[in-house]
């Protein structure tokens, strides 16, 4: 269920909101090759699938990185801001990888307020904890925390 927040207000009301879970995203090799090429990291653990099944992880996996990008579509599913004129990705305060993302499973992402605050400018400082969960794993893929800045 995606949570809507309209205006500074709105979004200042989220500080501590759990914002639950997206549907499930198939991880396809074809996904994994258009990430390699566009990063130019075509590493085989990642593109040869033939390569990958004697490999550490017993086939194929996605890119911490292809995985950590996938956090911006998903959030969309999460969360609707209206009401603002402007909002930047501020960045990133840290970021792990503590499982791998074989291709051909799915991942979701979880996501919750940390915190809210008011930056210059009219606007808000918002930092966000997400967690890409793999289906059929305990350990997550990726966890992340997350700042964008929102502005009236």
């Amino acid at each position: 269920m995606t949570t809507t927040a309209h205006g500074v207000a709105g979004l200042k009301a989220l500080a501590g909101a759990d914002l639950g879970r997206t549907g499930w995203l198939e991880i396809t090799q074809d996904r994994v090759n258009t990430f390699a090429d566009a990063t130019g990291d075509h590493q085989w653990i990642h593109t040869d699938p033939e390569r990958a099944k004697d490999g550490p992880f017993g086939g194929p996996i996605a890119h911490g990185y292809l995985t950590l990008s996938l956090i911006i579509p998903l959030f969309t599913e999460l969360l609707e801001i209206t009401g603002i004129s402007m909002s930047v990705n501020y960045g990133l305060e840290k970021v792990r990888f503590p499982s791998p993302v074989p291709v051909g499973t799915k991942i979701r992402l979880h996501g919750a307020v940390d915190s809210v605050e008011e930056v210059k400018g009219d606007g808000v400082q918002m930092a966000l904890a997400f967690t890409v969960e793999v289906d059929g794993s305990e350990k997550p893929a990726c966890v992340a925390r997350a700042v964008y800045r929102h502005y009236a």
